[in-house]
């Protein structure tokens, strides 16, 4: 059911604020209602993220679409090699012509003269390829890891091909080995399942023709079919996802929704990333590597339902990143690249398909779609984005106004988040031109970003004065302090704390970056780093899972109090969810001194005796990498009475949950 300008409001509180049609339990007097909405989650494809990260695609360039554009260097042939084992000849070619799809338009021809009569290499021989995925292939033994391949045959003799995963070494070991027959003179996929024998970090796969003659290959993939729920991400990092309790997703950016330092031609386009893997339109990310897009928007849309988080996806608005043409190095407002008003309808159209894609039934044309790519059920899209971080200048605002105009007529059931640019303080003037501009029109969010150092996030209590007589909510997209210590993660409870006093106004909140991989990393900090093997939380992610695992509909400021002087490094919480009938209290506590706190939960009936403690504590220089992860909570059982004192330790945040 549409529903009208008149109670659009009504929505937007029930959404933000979590309201429920019936209560589990009555919020005692005293609360303040609060987004049970805070902590989300913001996917960017920064930092080797998604290829060589969450998408669980072990290959690297399996469809020969690298290219100069993205890196000196780079083309159709990147992270892939040509082998002739027992010198067998052959010739590799790159070529267009008749691809399997115009949006996949690279492929390899292989031309095989010699496979077989000059002599075996140890045991070796054949034409072919190998590629050594990102940073070495990962495999364990006994798992099961799904190749396939697009090929075809040009003289239409069927060929012996070999698919072989190797451990190298001075003796190279066949993890596992199998054989394929390429029988079709058109594109078709080909594949088998792979089962190591044995563990290893660095393996590399191998494709080999065994048969004389000459056939076309692309797209080759390696998949593990131990993904998460069976969608194509890498299980470990989505279970991390996940432990973080998230209530929301914003994807796919970040500076990759409107192409960055690139301009126009490298806008992310969400259209073009659905349906076959073979058929997305792959492109240069704007971080300076490639994106294959195999994590698309019906991926991204698969995890909001598999994690029954909200999907937020942020759509471009016809404007481009100030950044764009080395805007960053001259006045930004000469760089940001705008489309002529008289265009503006495409940009327009694209958000409408999106809500239909993502909301329409199967007889509409983009739910239909959907449904062909395997969700006939709509998504429930209740959230969309427009625009990213772009300076507030009068072109982006004529062409905001207009986007919203036109998909709140169409959609009025749609809650719109814009942006307040980079650097969301008051006094900047995109900050202020884009509360300005939300005002005029009463946006119902208005996204905000900043990264500071640790003592802002001390110090500042920055939404303890925001105004509470305007309709429009703060969603806080991407922010972060700019280390990755101990001291950080305690700024940032600190800082967390505060908000949630006021998740009132705060309807959102996501740290960012989301992932950085080892050694592929252009950002510091983020929230979780990665290798092949397993994912490294820092501190701050535990100061993110807290938050998220102790969401809740009502606040509570006056139950708990800080013996001595008040200082800014102490700060302290009461939530109540009411559905769930849980109590969370929380401390934090970054100074150098214990500090001693007197609770009184005497407003809340049926307190349950036993609760669960957590405490994350390190000292302020500590943190966690890849050698060494000395920061993680600690649980334990503990009795609680409606009146106590607790003794906070030095650089700790604690919090109890209590059941009601």
């Amino acid at each position: 059911m549409k529903i009208n300008k008149r109670n659009l409001s009504m929505l937007l509180l029930a959404s933000a604020l979590g309201a429920h049609a019936q209560k589990s339990i009555k919020a005692p007097e005293g609360g303040k209602p609060i987004s049970s909405e805070l902590i989300g989650i913001f996917f960017e494809d920064i930092s080797s993220s998604a290829d060589g990260g969450l998408y669980a695609e072990l290959l690297q360039n399996g469809s020969f679409e690298f290219n100069l554009s993205e890196r000196d260097g780079w083309g159709a042939g990147t992270a892939w090699r040509v082998i002739r084992p027992g010198h067998s000849l052959g010739l590799i070619q790159n070529l267009q012509q008749d691809p399997i799809h115009p949006n996949n338009p690279n492929y390899m021809r292989l031309q095989v003269e010699r496979t077989k009569e000059f002599y075996d290499y140890k045991g070796w021989k054949g034409f072919g390829l190998e590629n050594h995925g990102f940073d070495g292939i990962t495999v364990k033994k006994g798992a099961r890891y799904d190749f396939s391949v697009f090929a075809r045959n040009i003289d239409r003799t069927a060929k012996q091909t070999r698919v072989t995963l190797v451990a190298p070494g001075k003796e190279e070991k066949i993890l596992a080995d199998t054989i394929l027959t390429i029988d079709s003179n058109q594109w078709k996929q080909f594949g088998c399942t792979l089962e190591p024998n044995a563990d290893c970090p660095n393996a590399m796969l191998r494709f080999l023709i065994l048969t004389n003659g000459t056939v076309d290959v692309d797209q080759l993939s390696l998949m593990p079919q131990d993904t998460y729920k069976g969608h194509g991400l890498r299980r470990d990092l989505a279970e991390a996802l996940e432990a973080l309790h998230p209530k929301f997703l914003r994807f796919p950016g970040g500076c990759v929704v409107h192409g960055g330092g690139d301009g126009f031609w490298n806008t992310y386009r969400w259209k073009t990333t659905l349906g076959p893997k073979e058929q997305r339109k792959q492109m240069k990310n704007t971080w300076g590597y490639h994106q294959s897009m195999g994590l698309g928007y019906y991926e991204y849309f698969q995890l909001c339902e598999d994690m029954k988080m909200e999907p937020v996806p942020i759509l471009p608005c016809g404007v481009s990143c100030q950044g764009a043409n080395g805007g960053w190095g001259m006045w930004p407002q000469q760089a940001q690249e705008v489309v002529p008003m008289n265009e503006m309808d495409e940009w327009v159209q694209d958000a409408l398909d999106l809500i239909e894609w993502a909301n329409g039934d199967v007889t509409t044309k983009w739910g239909k779609v959907r449904a062909d790519q395997g969700h006939p059920k709509p998504f429930g899209l209740k959230y969309l984005g427009i625009g990213n971080e772009e300076k507030i200048s009068p072109e982006f605002a004529e062409r905001f106004k207009y986007m919203y105009r036109k998909v709140q007529e169409a959609h009025p059931e749609i809650v719109i988040v814009g942006t307040a640019g980079p650097g969301s303080h008051p006094g900047n003037p995109d900050y202020d031109n884009g509360w300005k501009l939300a005002k005029e029109i009463d946006l119902p969010i208005l996204d905000e970003h900043y990264y500071e150092k640790r003592d802002y996030f001390e110090k500042s209590r920055q939404y303890d004065s925001y105004p509470r007589d305007g309709k429009t909510k703060v969603y806080l997209g991407e922010y972060a302090s700019k280390d990755k210590k101990m001291s950080d993660a305690l700024a940032e409870a600190l800082y967390l704390i505060h908000v949630e006093r006021n998740a009132d106004v705060v309807c959102m909140t996501s740290y960012a970056p989301l992932f950085a991989r080892k050694n592929a990393t252009n950002w510091n900090p983020n929230l979780i780093y990665f290798d092949n093997e397993r994912a490294y939380p820092t501190c701050s992610y535990y100061v993110q899972q807290m938050f998220g695992q102790s969401s809740g509909d009502y606040f509570y400021g006056d139950c708990v109090k800080f013996e001595g002087e008040k200082t800014h490094l102490q700060e302290q919480s009461v939530v109540l969810d009411s559905k769930g009938r849980k109590l969370y209290v929380k401390l934090c506590n970054d100074s150098a001194e214990p500090r001693q706190a007197t609770v009184n939960l005497k407003r809340f009936k049926s307190l349950k005796k036993l609760a669960t403690k957590t405490t994350l504590s390190g000292q302020p220089d500590q943190e966690n990498n890849f050698d060494v992860q000395p920061i993680a909570p600690v649980k334990e059982q503990v009795k609680v009475q409606k009146e106590m004192k607790i003794e906070v330790a030095p650089y700790s945040f604690v919090m109890y949950t209590i059941s009601l």
